[in-house]
């Protein structure tokens, strides 16, 4: 009987873990609580359906444009373009990474990014911390750093930035109370709690669709 009983428990907690995976893959946020709702679209992502994306509920696009000082992704034009005529707002994201100088990431940015006051305020993701740079970079330095990066690009786009954190980084070098600029947070399901309210979240990191190869990265905004 107690194998029995065991084994019966095991089964529910696999049906329950099945149906909370399947919930989450096809879960969003209600529109009811965040009315402006899309997408983070990568490399990764591979090949996109534009229509498919607006015909799913995005609003808007914000594309993966450049990382570092050199890395850029091909398909930042196409997609720009793809998401645009498919009627979604679209903004641009740069990779952060602490062990290169803000200067030559600022100018992979703008090379990749045109300068358009129809876009979205720029996004810098924020989540590799300096340890394991080539030449040893001091937590101060790469807080200067960041924000020269942050003026440069703010420059050239004429909109604020905003900051996609990572909880390492954050942890590391406290820059959602110590910089102010609108934050974006990722969290499946819940946003993490960053110590002052956030303006976007990406609440589901594998969302079901059919617009491309790969789940997509839901994102939602505050207002």
């Amino acid at each position: 009987m107690l194998w029995r009983w065991l084994g019966a428990l095991a089964l529910v907690a696999m049906v329950g873990a099945a149906v909370s995976w399947w919930s989450m893959r096809h879960w969003v946020p209600p529109r009811e609580t965040y009315g402006v709702q899309g997408v983070e679209i990568g490399q990764g992502d591979g090949d996109i359906d534009w229509t498919a994306v607006k015909a799913i509920g995005a609003d808007f696009a914000y594309i993966d444009a450049s990382a570092s000082a050199f890395a850029r992704d091909p398909n930042v034009v196409k997609n720009l373009d793809g998401a645009r005529a498919a009627g979604l707002q679209v903004g641009a994201v740069h990779r952060y990474d602490p062990c290169q100088p803000a200067d030559r990431q600022a100018a992979n940015f703008v090379t990749v990014v045109p300068r358009d006051a129809k876009m979205l305020p720029p996004a810098v993701a924020l989540d590799d911390v300096a340890d394991k740079c080539p030449v040893k970079v001091s937590d101060a330095a790469v807080v200067s750093e960041l924000m020269t990066f942050i003026n440069q690009i703010e420059t050239h786009t004429g909109k604020p930035a905003i900051l996609k954190i990572g909880s390492a980084f954050d942890a590391r070098y406290h820059i959602a109370r110590s910089l102010d600029r609108n934050l974006w947070v990722e969290g499946d399901r819940f946003p993490p709690d960053v110590g002052r309210p956030w303006a976007m979240w990406t609440a589901n990191h594998a969302l079901e669709n059919n617009a491309g190869d790969a789940p997509l990265r839901w994102v939602v905004v505050q207002q």
